[in-house]
């Protein structure tokens, strides 16, 4: 049997989605069905004087309506689950519904229950809410100032956490031979799934069970967090994610929504379905980004870096989401120095609370950032001195021979050779003919950009221990069980939670790998609380790391058993056993064999089994890394930019990634090219915009622009492989890797581009107008726009 891992195989998920067979939020009906729609604030921020909900009451089909003060000691808190040690958090509490005070537009004000899902809605109008507006806070910087209206009366300076981490003295910066300094605005922007969230609630009074579908990447820690908010045994909470088109992040957290649900069923004893509008997902669904960060890049005049200091200020929303605090600390604040032998770093970042819509982890958490910053002031320190930007890179890339390498802010990384995939995509793209072209285009008038991003990042979460160090209220490790029935065909069970990236297919692989069986012979179970007794999710790019590590070392603990029982029936001793190709075998003695189904057979029979062996063929492994891992990689874009309008064309696209071991090329050039288009989408067109008043500006697809498959030239993706040593298929994640590269590499090609009106700093995303604008002010005002 040929190897599966590292073959280019379709997607096993694909005939059933693509064929209107998947099953999906919305699909799920259930006798005597609810429907729920939430009242949301159209305020930023305001004071609710009163609600009148007599009207609504009267309405056909209505069955309840509950208010935040009718929910007071009924429901817990929706807490954070990432506790940043050492920075002074103050959480504030987040109830399911605002009681007194509303503090973004979005805020959950009244849940209605009714029999028409549309209807439903309709009721929504029929409530009275008495509001007193109160002055706001938007802009993190501006919310930090001693004058800044309170989002909470007793969180001083809206100052939600101060974290630092590594130390680098003034004279470090003061004394340095160069230094550049820039500010970075990381926009706000949506995560934008297919599918909006959703969740629908079933109680059983007869065992007092509750089950709750809803839209979740990770449904073992929203099972964890809801039980204590619904006060109920998880035991008895059952959480299932059926198909939820897309993540990207907006589904890890636990919304007060989710709450809502899970206690209007249990109260009514009915099913209860709630189905987010588009809209509504704009106002209410957790955001990605919103940082502003201010860098200071230290080296010498000959190009060798010395230390970086940045200072990050991040907005967080009116509330600590569930994942919120980490990013723009822990996942930001400990890679600032990228892929670059930087001496000395640090990295202070301010947490800060404001009338608008909760950040949560996006694509990438605090990594494409942090990427951002850094790779944006290597090409300015590099232009600064006058050296070529790819060699400056190699002058300060972290050595091959240097790993495991240990940063300045004490990370150490897996492994890496970062100069193989830089000299890979420089190889694809013919640099040097290209940077002659570039000149001569540039005499013709044409702006033409080169621009690199040379990333690696922190992902596969990870060491427990290191979780629990850094506040995450949780584990990291990874769960799986494999289940061999009489036929020899598999169930895995995994702790892992897919949303599209086709763990079932690269999973499989692996399986068939190990065991010597068909991929059609191997059958998955995810995301179900009650299938799968525990397990952390897919999320920073951990489920093959992870997930699929944990699988690994279940399969090898099916074949040390089934080994056992090849050797009572062959009459040897287990030593001479050898496994291969789903055939135990004599060593050395042909004929002598017994297949892998055979001994499923014999292990769920148990007519004969070796003394102290037990029946069945069942392995499960709880797999908890020593270290997160470290895939890296080189980004090329060329962009051209008109002069006439502003508009920004991308040429090429050049991505080099190594995740270390691929297990399959053709979905994880599909992950890359996925990742890619966010990035790019980021660095050019979407953002969220609120006005000085705290209005969402953005709230439909009409104000929000996506990225789409014609904004694009062919993505041409190429792999090196270098293996990660922390779990056995030396694997690296790859889901976050294209969105990590890209924003940087587009940004580093639109300022090259526009080179000749002398500017440094382009800020995102790249609008026509704003290009315009610089091109018409020669570049004068770039850094207002």
């Amino acid at each position: 049997m040929a190897n599966k891992v590292g073959a280019r195989i379709k997607r096993k998920e694909d005939p059933r989605l693509l064929t209107g067979n998947g099953y999906f939020s919305d699909d799920i009906q259930l006798p005597g069905m609810l429907h729920a729609a939430i009242l949301r604030s159209p305020h930023a921020h305001a004071m609710i004087k009163s609600i009148n909900v007599e009207k609504a009451l009267e309405a056909p089909g209505v069955v309840a309506i509950y208010t935040g003060k009718d929910l007071e000691g009924k429901i817990g808190r929706i807490p954070s689950s990432w506790l940043i040690p050492g920075s002074n958090l103050k959480e504030a509490p987040q109830y399911p519904l605002a009681i007194d005070r509303v503090r973004y537009v979005g805020d959950g004000v009244v849940l209605v229950i009714a029999e028409d899902r549309y209807g439903v809605r309709d009721v929504l109008d029929l409530i009275e809410v008495d509001y007193e507006l109160l002055p706001v806070s938007v802009r993190q910087k501006e919310a930090m100032q001693g004058n800044a209206p309170l989002v909470h009366d007793d969180i001083e300076n809206n100052i939600a956490f101060h974290w630092k981490a590594g130390e680098v003295p003034d004279e470090e910066i003061e004394n340095a031979e160069v230094v550049v300094r820039e500010s970075f605005n990381v926009q706000r922007v949506a995560p934008s799934p297919i599918e909006t969230r959703a969740a629908i609630g079933q109680y059983n009074p007869g065992n007092g069970e509750l089950t709750l579908w809803c839209t979740s990447q990770n449904p073992h820690i929203h099972r964890m967090v809801l039980s204590e908010v619904l006060n109920i045994s998880e035991a008895k909470l059952r959480v299932i994610a059926p198909d939820i088109g897309g993540g990207f992040g907006g589904k890890i957290g636990v919304y007060p929504d989710e709450a809502l649900i899970g206690y209007a069923a249990r109260d009514l004893k009915q099913p209860v379905k709630w189905i987010e509008e588009r809209n509504e997902h704009f106002s209410a669904a957790n955001h990605g980004r919103d940082e502003i960060i201010d860098v200071e890049l230290a080296g010498t005049r000959d190009g060798k870096l010395t230390a970086i200091r940045v200072k990050n200020t991040a907005n967080m929303g009116a509330y600590l989401s569930t994942f919120g605090p980490g990013v723009p600390t822990i996942d930001f604040g400990l890679m600032i120095t990228g892929a670059y032998d930087i001496p000395k770093a640090a990295c202070e970042t301010f947490g800060v609370y404001t009338n608008t819509t909760p950040t949560d982890a996006y694509r990438g958490a605090g990594k494409p950032e942090s990427t951002y910053q850094i790779e944006r002031m290597i090409d300015l320190f590099a232009r600064e001195i006058g050296m070529d930007p790819v060699e400056f890179r190699r002058k300060n890339f972290a050595k091959k021979e240097d790993f495991p390498y240990t940063n300045a802010q004490g990370l150490v990384y897996d492994s890496g050779d970062y100069e193989k995939p830089l000299n890979k995509a420089l190889e694809i793209l013919d640099y040097k003919k290209l940077r002659a072209e570039q000149e001569a285009l540039r005499k013709e008038g044409k702006l033409i950009g080169i621009g690199f991003s040379t990333y690696v990042e922190l992902c596969g979460f990870g060491p427990s221990a290191v979780a629990g160090a850094i506040g995450f209220q949780g584990g990291v490790w990874e769960n799986a069980t494999i289940r061999v029935h009489p036929s020899g065909k598999v169930t895995v069970f995994s702790g892992t939670s897919p949303h599209g990236q086709g763990h079932n297919t690269t999973f499989s692989q692996v399986v068939s790998d190990k065991l010597g069986i068909p991929l059609e012979d191997i059958e998955f179970v995810f995301s179900d609380t009650k299938a799968v007794s525990m397990g952390w999710g897919t999320y920073g790019s951990r489920s093959v790391a992870v997930g699929g590590g944990a699988i690994s070392i279940a399969a090898d603990r099916i074949i040390e058993k089934a080994k056992k029982i090849a050797a009572h029936e062959l009459e040897t001793s287990v030593e001479d056993i050898d496994f291969e190709d789903g055939v135990f075998k004599i060593s050395g003695v042909p004929g002598m064999e017994r297949k892998f189904v055979d001994i499923a057979k014999s292990a769920n029979y148990a007519w004969n089994l070796p003394e102290g062996v037990e029946p069945a063929l069942e392995a499960q492994a709880f797999f908890d890394p020593e270290n997160f891992v470290y895939p890296f990689g080189t980004h090329i874009v060329v962009a051209e930019v008109d002069k006439d309008t502003g508009q920004i064309e991308l040429k090429r696209y050049v991505a080099v990634d190594d995740v270390g071991r691929v297990i399959n090329p053709l979905t994880s050039e599909g992950q890359v090219h996925g990742g890619i288009a966010q990035g790019v989408g980021q660095a050019m067109w979407e953002g969220i915009v609120y006005s000085d008043q705290g209005q969402l500006l953005s709230g439909s697809f009409m104000d929000y622009t996506m990225p789409k498959a014609r904004f694009f030239p062919t993505i041409e993706t190429a792999f090196t492989e270098t293996l990660s040593p922390v779990n056995q298929l030396g694997a690296k994640g790859i889901g976050e890797t294209g969105t990590t590269a890209s924003i940087a590499a587009v940004m580093n090609a639109v300022v090259d581009a526009l080179q000749p009106y002398g500017v440094t700093d382009v800020e995102m995303p790249l609008t026509p107008e704003k290009i315009w604008n610089i091109i018409q002010t020669g570049g004068e005002n770039n850094d207002t726009i």
